[in-house]
């Protein structure tokens, strides 16, 4: 039986995401609905569709947008060639982009410029991922796995740069990047660590569950690769954990002979679905609920530049 809960801290919503969700409110107050957004404006679906209802209109690809609409870039970034096409059409682009994706798309533009072979260690098929790709395909090549790493070869061993997926697990990047440094002692990287503090202190966070607990809980979506590699964390540390959408998918098998469950959620989760999870065990007549804190979070981003008061003019005109 169920005795105690432990919530990690922080959880939930990062910077980027809280940039994201307000980029899209904001613009939905300026200029009304609808309001078109590329893909998953953050990797959440009650996210999605709580901004569906409020009058967002979610596309796969720019031209779906009708000519001259307002479209907002997703917080995972997109490659130069969907600015193109968003540009042939004269939409009015909001990039919403997390300015940690940015760092990285910089990155990819500077190495290619200086003439280095890139590689992007990262999942293949994720958003940010083919965004970042799309800065230099010709140049960066994307490894997400030990094996890939022992195999991946370029011209000129002496002129290899790394960049990574800003959500990756911060254990598994570590054993990546000791086996290309082992293959290519040359090689350059950037002055400070792609992932971003969110990904690293969501992660921490769970380290400190996994001692304390009988079982891990992460609120997230499938598709969130933070949230997947939170529960990778956990189980990593001898910890099981499961990744579950919403409070409807835990299952009680799961806890079975578990005293104590730890509680944490991926950066695009909404804390409301926390709430619920934690109601469902108050209701099993669990009372005692602490919480672990890795770090205190305090950073905030500001809005998209075309949202701010010198922009709106030509966003409105």
């Amino acid at each position: 039986m169920i005795e105690r809960i432990i919530l990690a801290e922080p959880r939930g919503f990062c910077a980027g995401v809280i940039r994201a969700i307000d980029a899209v409110e904001e613009a939905l107050l300026l200029h009304g609905a609808p309001i078109y957004v590329r893909r998953q404006i953050v990797h959440n679906p009650f996210v999605v569709a709580d901004l569906e209802r409020k009058g967002a209109v979610f596309v796969e690809e720019a031209d779906e947008v009708p000519a001259g609409a307002h479209l907002i870039f997703s917080a995972h970034g997109v490659a130069p060639s969907v600015r193109i096409l968003a540009a042939a059409r004269n939409l009015r682009v909001v990039d919403a982009t997390c300015p940690l994706v940015t760092k990285v798309h910089l990155e990819a533009v500077r190495y290619a410029r200086e003439g280095f072979s890139i590689v992007l260690v990262g999942h293949d098929g994720h958003d940010e991922v083919l965004g970042t790709l799309g800065e230099a395909p010709d140049r960066i090549v994307l490894v997400g796995t030990l094996a890939e790493a022992e195999a991946v070869a370029f011209p000129d061993p002496t002129r290899v740069a790394v960049i990574t997926q800003t959500t990756l697990s911060v254990d598994d990047t570590r054993e990546i990047l000791s086996t290309l440094k082992r293959r290519f002692p040359h090689m350059v990287t950037p002055t400070r660590s792609d992932i971003c503090f969110a990904t690293q202190n969501r992660q921490d966070a769970v380290k400190l569950l996994v001692g304390r607990v009988d079982v891990v809980i992460v609120l997230g979506a499938e598709n969130s690769s933070n949230s997947q590699r939170l529960r990778e964390v956990a189980e990593a540390a001898g910890c099981p954990a499961y990744l579950i959408a919403s409070v409807n998918d835990l299952d009680a098998a799961w806890l079975q002979g578990a005293r104590s469950v730890g509680i944490t959620s991926g950066a695009s989760t909404p804390e409301s679905l926390v709430e619920q999870v934690y109601v469902y065990f108050k209701d099993q007549g669990v009372h005692e609920v602490t919480t672990v804190r890795a770090v205190e979070e305090n950073i905030r981003f500001v809005l998209p530049k075309e949202l701010d008061a010198g922009s709106l003019a030509d966003m409105t005109s």
